[in-house]
């Protein structure tokens, strides 16, 4: 028998929140794919999204060639993190990436082109983020260069929001703000909102989204959906059990002592197939279909779940991580982390698309 933890992905539930991404938003909407599409499967969850995606994002000119030498070959790409250096701008040209452009290198290398086919550029404009971007008072001379260089076929106005997840944050209104002061009346599509944008700011609903987090079913503000589906179910089984008695302390450094006489289930999952060595006690898991919680310290290979108001489940028992049952936003919470981090993390695990 081999081991039984496992990510499942459920490739219907990212098109329906593909779908749900641009319905709230309106326009068009670039299915963001980096860092492996958050850990799902960057050419699978491509493939899923072939027929329905307006354009894909991701954040390098070599994720991009990944998905280009899988076949995926009608969508737009559009490389967030622009090019690197020439070699990328030619990578762009040859395999029909779009480019952002947030700084003067970036902008010299697309004036130093002659000849040959002519790149897509997304000129990001900082609002307010202070981490990628032009200033805002340059976006008009960098756009004019854009429109006079020969070798750019268009070019699409961007910025990026840093605190979208937050509603009642005033630094969103801010940035709109800057962003339609900078870019007003120049022509041209615009693109605001990430997942947080799309969800949260209707203001930053413009030609273009770029929905991420929110594709694979986890609200960016880490609070509980009605409608996005989980994406990613992350289970494991119980393989062995014990009773250790009152008093009695479990695993590495003894953190958790037992209050009673509790039944502990060792499961196959560690830290070393990216689950939260940081989840304490209490953090949430299903087992067998029944609620319950971690005990004890999560180690590389294995973890430790409470069975003891759970009579039925035992050796076999699935455990689901997080997924249908368990929110991977409480799981993130009781790490001390955010859900993004999680979902990039997964590795080691068997890995089934459906």
């Amino acid at each position: 028998m081999s081991r039984p933890a496992q990510a499942t992905f459920d490739l219907a539930a990212l098109r329906a929140n593909y779908a749900h991404a641009k319905a709230v938003h309106g326009g068009r909407a670039a299915a963001t794919l980096k860092a492996n599409a958050y850990g799902h499967g960057a050419v699978q969850c491509a493939r899923a999204l072939a027929g329905v995606a307006d354009a894909f994002a991701v954040a390098f000119a070599q994720e991009a060639l990944e998905l280009r030498e899988a076949g995926i070959r009608e969508q737009p790409i559009l490389v967030l993190e622009g090019a690197f250096d020439i070699g990328d701008v030619e990578l762009a040209r040859q395999h029909g990436l779009w480019l952002v452009v947030h700084q003067e290198e970036q902008l010299r290398m697309l004036e130093s082109l002659r000849g040959g086919t002519a790149v897509h550029a997304w000129l990001k404009i900082d609002t307010g983020m202070h981490r990628a971007g032009i200033a805002p008072d340059q976006t008009r001379p960098f756009w004019q260069r854009l429109a006079d260089c020969e070798q750019v076929a268009s070019t699409t106005l961007m910025t990026h929001l840093a605190s979208a997840d937050e509603p009642d944050n005033l630094a969103t209104e801010r940035q709109l703000a800057v962003f339609e002061a900078a870019t007003h009346g120049l022509p041209g599509p615009r693109s605001v909102a990430n997942s947080a944008g799309v969800l949260c700011w209707k203001g930053a609903h413009q030609d273009w989204a770029r929905p991420g987090i929110m594709l694979y079913g986890a609200d960016p503000r880490g609070t509980p959906s009605d409608v996005l589906q989980p994406v990613m179910q992350l289970t494991s089984e119980v393989f062995a059990e014990r009773w250790i008695p009152a008093g009695e302390a479990l695993g590495y450094g003894g953190s958790f002592v037992a209050d009673r006489p509790t039944r502990v289930g060792l499961v196959a999952m560690g830290y070393a197939d990216g689950y939260p060595r940081t989840a304490h006690t209490g953090t949430p898991v299903a087992v067998g279909g029944c609620a319950s919680r971690i005990i004890g310290r999560v180690a590389m290979d294995m973890l430790t779940v409470d069975l003891t108001d759970l009579p039925e489940a035992g050796p076999g028992s699935q455990v689901e991580l997080w997924g249908r049952q368990v929110s991977v936003n409480d799981v993130a919470a009781a790490a001390g982390t955010i859900a993004y981090e999680l979902l990039c993390n997964v590795k080691r695990v068997g890995r089934v698309y459906w």
